[in-house]
């Protein structure tokens, strides 16, 4: 007897929203870039800053994520394992000896 363990989703109201969020947000930050009163090589610098902040973003999504889901897959093999020894467990068992 396993249980499965229950997996989080999202909607996909979700999924949309934060999708145009992350749009929104990486428009906004290149009008700003576009109009800020400053030299060309001082937006190319807040422009690389800005696209190095988004790229380290992802990567450390991505590292919470797989985090996660090793300890989510250790704990069912835990799980699977605690199953195994209580199906074999019979408490009425009585060990004969051998001679």
């Amino acid at each position: 007897m396993t249980t499965k363990a229950p997996q989080p989703t999202s909607t996909f109201a979700f999924e949309l929203q934060t999708m145009i969020s992350f749009g929104v947000a990486m428009l906004a930050v290149a009008i700003a870039l576009w109009n800020i009163p400053a030299d060309p090589w001082i937006r190319g610098f807040m422009a690389v800053a800005v696209l190095y902040l988004v790229t380290s973003t992802f990567t450390l999504a991505k590292i919470v994520r797989d985090r996660q889901e090793s300890s989510s897959v250790l704990s069912r093999v835990d799980q699977a394992r605690l199953d195994k020894l209580l199906a074999e467990f019979d408490p009425y068992k009585v060990d004969t000896p051998t001679t």
